[in-house]
């Protein structure tokens, strides 16, 4: 792996560990706001290591990650696990779940009511 004294950018190394689909929505997260070792940091090109505590959002949650590795490519799920360590593991059924849709029977199309659920429902599959 890498050179523990080497850092990489915070886009990059986001990207790479798989907390966002692009380096470009990875980068957008760090304009929003985050936080390394408690420092707030708005740019993409700030350099982190490993060590280094991220806390930032990601999909209506707050994420607590410790930088374990640096990563060299942005390879499968099981190799990008390895480049970190969650502090605060996302708990099931934390939030504001919906619940499904109940559908009737027939014919019957859904309601204005009833596809703002199924669309909730749809996308929190995304996130």
């Amino acid at each position: 792996m890498a050179d523990p004294l080497q850092k990489i950018r915070i886009d990059k190394w986001l990207w790479q560990a798989r907390f966002f689909k692009t380096r470009g929505l990875s980068a957008k997260a760090v304009s929003a706001g985050l936080r390394v070792n408690g420092l707030n940091v708005s740019k993409p090109a700030f350099n982190v290591g490993p060590g280094d505590v991220l806390t930032f959002s990601q999909a209506r949650q707050v994420r607590v990650i410790k930088v374990v590795a640096l990563g060299e490519r942005r390879g499968p799920a099981p190799e990008a696990q390895q480049l970190y360590e969650d502090l605060d593991p996302p708990q099931p059924g934390s939030g504001d779940d919906v619940p499904p849709v109940q559908r009737l029977e027939g014919n019957s199309r859904p309601t204005k009511r009833d596809r703002r659920k199924l669309d909730l429902d749809r996308g929190r599959t995304l996130e």
